[in-house]
Protein backbone atom coordinates (compact mmCIF):
# COMPACT_ATOMS: atom_id res chain seq x y z
CA UNK A 1 0.00 0.00 0.00
CA UNK A 2 1.50 3.73 -1.09
CA UNK A 3 0.30 6.82 0.32
CA UNK A 4 -2.07 6.99 -2.32
CA UNK A 5 -3.56 3.99 -0.98
CA UNK A 6 -3.23 1.79 -4.18
CA UNK A 7 -1.44 -1.53 -4.26
CA UNK A 8 1.53 -1.58 -6.60
CA UNK A 9 3.88 -4.27 -7.59
CA UNK A 10 6.82 -3.90 -4.65
CA UNK A 11 9.57 -2.87 -7.07
CA UNK A 12 7.51 0.13 -7.66
CA UNK A 13 8.88 2.26 -4.74
CA UNK A 14 10.22 5.48 -4.31
CA UNK A 15 12.18 7.45 -2.47
CA UNK A 16 10.24 9.37 0.11
CA UNK A 17 8.63 12.77 -1.57
CA UNK A 18 9.84 10.62 -5.21
CA UNK A 19 7.21 9.31 -7.99
CA UNK A 20 9.29 8.64 -10.74
CA UNK A 21 9.49 4.82 -9.96
CA UNK A 22 5.50 4.64 -9.38
CA UNK A 23 4.68 7.38 -12.10
CA UNK A 24 6.49 4.56 -14.88
CA UNK A 25 4.87 1.37 -13.00
CA UNK A 26 1.29 3.55 -13.33
CA UNK A 27 1.74 4.87 -16.75
CA UNK A 28 3.95 3.10 -19.02
CA UNK A 29 5.69 -0.14 -17.74
CA UNK A 30 3.68 -3.22 -19.35
CA UNK A 31 1.65 -0.74 -21.73
CA UNK A 32 1.40 -1.81 -24.94
CA UNK A 33 3.78 0.53 -26.43
CA UNK A 34 4.27 0.81 -30.79
CA UNK A 35 6.21 2.89 -33.34
CA UNK A 36 9.51 2.69 -34.93
CA UNK A 37 11.38 5.43 -32.79
CA UNK A 38 9.39 4.85 -29.34
CA UNK A 39 10.25 1.04 -29.61
CA UNK A 40 14.29 2.47 -30.96
CA UNK A 41 14.17 4.49 -27.66
CA UNK A 42 13.06 1.55 -25.24
CA UNK A 43 15.46 -1.23 -26.40
CA UNK A 44 18.55 1.44 -26.14
CA UNK A 45 17.49 2.17 -22.43
CA UNK A 46 17.16 -1.49 -22.05
CA UNK A 47 21.02 -1.67 -23.20
CA UNK A 48 21.69 1.31 -21.26
CA UNK A 49 20.18 -0.80 -17.93
CA UNK A 50 22.59 -3.90 -18.14
CA UNK A 51 23.96 -4.50 -15.13
CA UNK A 52 22.40 -0.61 -13.68
CA UNK A 53 19.21 -0.28 -11.76
CA UNK A 54 16.28 1.06 -13.99
CA UNK A 55 15.67 3.45 -11.81
CA UNK A 56 19.29 4.85 -12.68
CA UNK A 57 17.81 5.03 -16.14
CA UNK A 58 14.58 6.28 -15.22
CA UNK A 59 16.63 9.44 -14.02
CA UNK A 60 18.42 10.05 -16.78
CA UNK A 61 16.05 9.11 -19.23
CA UNK A 62 15.21 12.87 -20.44
CA UNK A 63 19.30 13.44 -20.55
CA UNK A 64 19.52 10.11 -23.14
CA UNK A 65 16.55 11.56 -25.01
CA UNK A 66 18.61 15.07 -25.64
CA UNK A 67 21.88 13.32 -26.19
CA UNK A 68 20.37 10.64 -28.56
CA UNK A 69 18.04 13.29 -30.45
CA UNK A 70 15.19 11.63 -29.07
CA UNK A 71 15.44 8.21 -30.30
CA UNK A 72 15.01 9.21 -33.85
CA UNK A 73 16.48 5.89 -35.78
CA UNK A 74 17.39 7.94 -38.74
CA UNK A 75 19.77 10.20 -36.29
CA UNK A 76 21.29 8.04 -34.95
CA UNK A 77 22.02 5.74 -37.52
CA UNK A 78 23.94 8.56 -39.02
CA UNK A 79 26.39 9.46 -35.71
CA UNK A 80 30.07 9.09 -36.69
CA UNK A 81 32.99 8.90 -33.91
CA UNK A 82 32.56 13.00 -33.30
CA UNK A 83 29.22 12.70 -32.42
CA UNK A 84 30.41 9.07 -29.79
CA UNK A 85 32.80 11.14 -28.44
CA UNK A 86 30.29 13.93 -27.75
CA UNK A 87 27.96 11.31 -25.95
CA UNK A 88 31.21 9.71 -24.12
CA UNK A 89 31.56 13.60 -22.38
CA UNK A 90 27.88 13.82 -21.43
CA UNK A 91 27.82 12.94 -17.72
CA UNK A 92 23.96 13.42 -18.03
CA UNK A 93 24.36 10.01 -19.48
CA UNK A 94 25.64 6.49 -18.76
CA UNK A 95 28.92 7.21 -20.83
CA UNK A 96 29.89 3.40 -21.52
CA UNK A 97 31.55 3.51 -24.93
CA UNK A 98 30.14 0.11 -25.89
CA UNK A 99 26.76 0.39 -24.97
CA UNK A 100 26.95 4.07 -27.02
CA UNK A 101 27.92 1.92 -29.94
CA UNK A 102 25.68 -0.19 -29.76
CA UNK A 103 22.94 1.95 -30.00
CA UNK A 104 24.03 3.42 -33.15
CA UNK A 105 25.02 0.44 -34.55
CA UNK A 106 20.86 -0.92 -33.43
CA UNK A 107 19.78 2.26 -35.29
CA UNK A 108 21.74 1.44 -38.44
CA UNK A 109 20.29 -1.95 -38.27
CA UNK A 110 17.07 -0.96 -38.13
CA UNK A 111 17.46 0.84 -40.63
CA UNK A 112 18.39 -2.51 -43.00
CA UNK A 113 15.53 -4.42 -41.74
CA UNK A 114 14.20 -5.18 -45.74
CA UNK A 115 11.90 -7.94 -44.98
CA UNK A 116 9.68 -5.88 -41.55
CA UNK A 117 9.63 -2.99 -39.51
CA UNK A 118 11.10 -2.59 -35.75
CA UNK A 119 7.68 -2.72 -34.86
CA UNK A 120 6.13 -5.84 -36.58
CA UNK A 121 9.39 -7.48 -35.80
CA UNK A 122 9.53 -6.93 -32.26
CA UNK A 123 5.83 -7.83 -31.31
CA UNK A 124 6.15 -11.35 -33.43
CA UNK A 125 7.63 -12.24 -30.32
CA UNK A 126 4.87 -10.99 -27.94
CA UNK A 127 3.30 -14.23 -26.23
CA UNK A 128 -0.28 -15.15 -26.16
CA UNK A 129 -1.52 -13.62 -22.98
CA UNK A 130 -1.70 -15.19 -20.05
CA UNK A 131 -4.88 -16.33 -18.11
CA UNK A 132 -3.50 -15.15 -14.55
CA UNK A 133 -1.19 -12.96 -13.64
CA UNK A 134 1.86 -13.38 -11.10
CA UNK A 135 0.90 -13.48 -7.56
CA UNK A 136 4.72 -12.87 -6.29
CA UNK A 137 8.02 -11.44 -7.71
CA UNK A 138 9.53 -15.01 -7.42
CA UNK A 139 7.49 -15.93 -9.94
CA UNK A 140 8.16 -13.76 -12.93
CA UNK A 141 11.32 -15.10 -15.17
CA UNK A 142 13.91 -13.19 -16.21
CA UNK A 143 14.38 -15.30 -19.42
CA UNK A 144 11.36 -17.10 -21.76
CA UNK A 145 11.61 -19.01 -24.60
CA UNK A 146 10.07 -16.19 -26.83
CA UNK A 147 12.74 -13.27 -25.12
CA UNK A 148 15.75 -16.06 -25.24
CA UNK A 149 14.30 -16.45 -29.65
CA UNK A 150 13.70 -12.50 -30.05
CA UNK A 151 17.38 -12.22 -28.79
CA UNK A 152 18.72 -14.77 -31.24
CA UNK A 153 16.62 -13.04 -34.29
CA UNK A 154 17.68 -9.78 -33.03
CA UNK A 155 21.15 -10.53 -32.94
CA UNK A 156 21.14 -12.62 -36.38
CA UNK A 157 20.30 -9.38 -37.75
CA UNK A 158 23.14 -7.68 -36.46
CA UNK A 159 21.81 -6.01 -33.44
CA UNK A 160 23.75 -5.81 -29.89
CA UNK A 161 23.54 -5.78 -26.22
CA UNK A 162 20.08 -7.63 -26.77
CA UNK A 163 20.45 -11.28 -24.66
CA UNK A 164 17.23 -12.65 -23.53
CA UNK A 165 17.53 -10.96 -20.34
CA UNK A 166 17.34 -7.55 -21.55
CA UNK A 167 14.52 -8.66 -24.23
CA UNK A 168 12.46 -10.35 -21.84
CA UNK A 169 12.71 -6.52 -19.86
CA UNK A 170 12.22 -5.13 -23.37
CA UNK A 171 9.12 -7.12 -23.49
CA UNK A 172 7.64 -6.26 -19.87
CA UNK A 173 7.99 -2.80 -20.56
CA UNK A 174 6.02 -2.45 -23.79
CA UNK A 175 3.47 -4.79 -22.48
CA UNK A 176 3.90 -8.01 -24.90
CA UNK A 177 3.90 -9.23 -21.56
CA UNK A 178 1.61 -8.16 -18.41
CA UNK A 179 3.84 -8.79 -15.39
CA UNK A 180 2.05 -6.50 -13.07
CA UNK A 181 1.13 -8.81 -9.96
CA UNK A 182 -2.16 -9.97 -8.87
CA UNK A 183 -2.71 -7.99 -6.46
CA UNK A 184 -1.30 -5.04 -8.67
CA UNK A 185 -4.24 -1.94 -9.25
CA UNK A 186 -2.83 -1.53 -12.67
CA UNK A 187 -4.38 -3.70 -15.45
CA UNK A 188 -2.84 -3.78 -19.03
CA UNK A 189 -5.78 -4.32 -20.71
CA UNK A 190 -7.52 -1.49 -19.19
Amino acid sequence: MTDDARVRCPWAIDRPGETLYRDYHDTEWGRELHGRNELFERLALEAFQSGLSWLTILRKREAFRAAFDGFDVDVVARYDDEKIAELMADAGIVRNRLKIEAVVSNARAVLDLDDSDLDTLLWSFAPARRADRFASVDRIPAVTPESTAMARELKRRGFRFVGPTTAYALMQATGMVDDHLVECWVRSDA
